[in-house]
């Protein structure tokens, strides 16, 4: 038996219950893990709305789009049981049950083995947000940003992804502007590593004019809509931006003129269908250079039971920083 945070249809609504499951309600895959720790990310809270936020597409569910934890049976030579593993992406938790309970059952293709300088707790810290958030920074430093190029913007600075940003950034050296609604989040912000601050609505609003005073020299944005607009015709001759998110809409009301006139590059970035070698190559540079005492201090530990009030706020932007699940809490 072990404990689920499951989400069944009552009528046309969703509703989350803490549930004791035997092993033979886990879904196919090769590998059996005894999950340790999820996170809470911004598809979590969607998964823990009511109409499942359209990506649960089959009921009853187990929600969580990463963990890391232990294996306790393999089908396949990779992994043996004791062997520390830490999953994100492969749509697991919105189409294949997640990490919010003490036992997931996934294909051996979707994990990755635990970096040995990382606790099982600690990966969790990163999770998928902060995965996104190095991914995003590799992809800008592939298209040429360096410190010497200048400061860099971070929208949505005070959630998930924005938050490992800035620490990231901070620690290889960035100048970092960081992008927030929220005044009270600006000492937490300069904490992590940001030497401005920005308010959310100097950026909010469009403007007629496609090119604006050349300011970023990179930019992590996890907003998306009317902002990625505004920043793109901010951005420096050949500066890149790398779009992780849509928490301001999906809707980009742009010119191409940015992308003409200054080479801008706007760069997606996916963390759910990674080549394996990529994510290895990720998790290495997060242990390399991330601080892990500013990783844990944008850290908040939970348990299954708190995940269904905290869903709903993450979705009004009402969660800072990284939320850990303790599914055995």
């Amino acid at each position: 038996m072990f404990r689920a945070l499951v989400l069944e249809k009552e009528g046309d609504v969703a509703v989350a219950h803490l549930r004791e499951l035997e092993d033979s309600a886990l879904p196919a895959g090769d590998v059996t893990v005894a999950v340790e720790y999820s996170t809470l990310n911004y598809k979590d809270g969607l998964a823990l709305s009511p109409n499942g936020g359209g990506i649960v597409r089959a009921w009853p569910h187990v929600g969580g789009i990463d963990f890391a934890g232990v294996v306790e049976a393999s089908d396949d030579g990779r992994y043996r049981p004791g062997d520390k593993v830490v999953l994100t992406g492969w749509r697991v938790g919105e189409v294949h049950w997640g990490g919010y309970a003490q036992k997931a059952r996934v294909k051996a293709d979707w994990l990755v083995p635990l970096p040995s300088r990382l606790t099982t707790r600690q990966a969790m810290a990163v999770g998928t947000a902060g995965f996104t958030a190095m991914l995003a920074v590799m992809a800008l430093e592939e298209h040429g940003l360096t410190p010497a190029k200048g400061e860099v913007l971070v929208t949505g600075a005070s959630g998930g992804v924005g938050s490992v940003a800035v620490a990231l950034l901070a620690g290889l050296g960035y100048q970092v502007a960081a992008v927030t609604g929220r005044a009270e989040t600006e000492g937490y912000l300069r904490d992590l590593g940001a030497t401005r601050i920005v308010a959310r609505e100097e950026l909010a609003e469009t403007v007629k004019r496609p090119l604006e005073a050349e300011t970023w020299a990179g930019c992590v944005d996890a907003v998306g809509g009317a902002m990625l607009a505004r920043v793109l015709g901010q951005m420096k001759h050949g500066g890149s931006v790398a779009a992780v998110g849509l928490a301001g809409g999906a809707a980009l009301p742009a010119s191409v003129i940015p992308f003409l006139l200054r080479g801008v590059n706007l760069l997606g970035i996916d963390s759910v269908t990674v080549p394996y070698e990529r994510r290895v190559r990720a998790w290495g540079r997060v242990v390399s250079d991330l601080p892990m005492g500013k990783l844990e201090a944008m850290v908040r530990e939970v348990g299954l039971e708190d995940l269904p009030a905290l869903g709903a706020a993450i979705l009004k932007g009402g969660v800072q920083g990284r939320v850990v699940v303790d599914v055995n809490g």
